[in-house]
């Protein structure tokens, strides 16, 4: 079936958000006298911040009873700094640009929050260009559960066989590979030749690195 539509990740894909959610969540686990790997914290890209709560709570063994005040505390503290210090990616103009030419749909699905969502929209100017935009917030289920690709590709009114999704986390991989969709990772560096990435259709460097080539061969 050709592809007709693509359906962008943010954090860490449109913005350089990544670093300033691993802030956010390390000064959280400082307040327990507890920090993380950054081996560790990659395990857990793409994960709504309730379950990233809930995964490391469990790892060290904090009550649970503090985690309400805990998903509030990182969300706020992150928003924040990705409202002041967050970054476009390398090649979001680019790929934005190469896909509006070829007349696709272009749709944006994120664990993170919709308020989130909003700053960055807005941070990044690219409301005008997005056909739809949904956040895994609410949903009954987070990546690597498919829903947010598949509740995005209803909004869209395609199939999800019609869809390209752009990724840098596993879990956003995972995720777009369970919706049947085509999957292109940019991975951070530090991880980029990781095997486990061999799940994607294609992996890249950075997004202004997609050509028209690597389109036809998907």
């Amino acid at each position: 079936m050709q592809l007709n539509t693509v359906i962008f990740d943010m954090d860490g894909l449109l913005i350089d958000s990544e670093p300033l959610w691993q802030e956010a969540g390390s000064e959280l686990l400082n307040q327990f006298d507890l920090s993380l790997t950054d081996e560790q914290y990659h395990i857990s890209t793409g994960l709504r911040t309730p379950e990233w709560i809930d995964y490391w709570f469990s790892h060290f063994g904090i009550p649970k009873s503090k985690a309400l005040e805990s998903i509030s505390y990182t969300e706020n503290t992150a928003i924040e700094k990705i409202k002041t210090s967050g970054l476009v990616m390398p090649g979001v103009d680019h790929i934005l640009r190469f896909f509006q030419e070829r007349n696709f749909k272009i749709g944006l699905a994120s664990s993170s929050p919709m308020r989130l969502i909003d700053v960055v929209v807005d941070k990044l100017n690219i409301r005008s260009l997005l056909h739809a935009t949904v956040s895994a917030e609410k949903l009954p289920y987070g990546k690597p559960h498919p829903q947010v690709f598949i509740e995005c590709a209803k909004e869209l009114n395609v199939l999800p066989t019609q869809c390209i999704v752009f990724e840098d986390s596993f879990n956003g991989m995972i995720a777009a590979k369970a919706a049947k969709m085509k999957c292109v990772v940019v991975p951070v560096s530090n991880v980029y030749d990781e095997p486990k990435w061999g799940a994607a259709d294609l992996k890249l460097p950075s997004l202004d690195a997609f050509t028209e080539e690597m389109l036809l061969g998907l």
